[in-house]
């Protein structure tokens, strides 16, 4: 699921403190957490079968000329194939192993983009009061391109998610970062 939502279930309160890097220390438990995260279609499973069906059906040729000296000419070439495709899909998980973690309390929003290259995550943090969100329906690199702007600086949220689901985090993080009556 690309957008887990956990809301804070009990009032706030200063036990029970929750640590999210050096932003959420002593802060109590933060109203808001989101972890976003790419979507991933095929499962482990399903890449044993893809290649597993990829390489059967690849073989197909071979078997007329099995035990000739064609066969070992080309097997080099059906095994290389299988394995490029093996190391491509394998590289994709790789690259989607990144996500991003938004956590808001009452008085700051903090955004970590952890990326499967980068020893330390990126993060971002400001008063959710000053927070802007912003959905740019076009001249982003992605369409419907979701930013945050507040203490001093603009970050991209969610570039991996799809359109509907960056309209979707829009309205979330709207509706938490309004200012608490008082």
């Amino acid at each position: 699921m690309p957008i887990q939502t956990h809301y804070r279930q009990e009032a706030p309160a200063s036990s029970g403190a929750f640590s999210s890097g050096q932003g959420g220390e002593g802060r109590g438990a933060p109203r808001l957490q989101l972890l976003l995260t790419p979507h991933k279609s095929l499962t482990p499973e399903g890449f044993v079968w893809f290649i597993g069906v990829t390489a059967a059906l690849i073989a197909v040729p071979l078997f007329p000329v099995l035990g000739t000296s064609v066969f070992w000419a080309l097997l080099p070439f059906m095994a290389a194939a299988i394995a490029g495709i093996w190391f491509s899909l394998k590289r994709s998980w790789r690259d989607m192993e990144l996500f991003e973690e938004i956590t808001i309390w009452d008085d700051l929003i903090r955004i970590e983009r952890h990326e499967p290259r980068r020893a330390t995550p990126l993060d971002w943090e400001a008063n959710p009061y000053w927070v802007r969100v912003s959905l740019h329906g076009k001249g982003g690199p992605v369409p419907n391109y979701l930013t945050l702007s507040g203490g001093g600086r603009e970050v991209e949220l969610g570039s991996f998610l799809t359109p509907g689901e960056r309209s979707q985090l829009k309205s979330t993080l709207e509706r938490e970062l309004r200012p608490l009556p008082t």
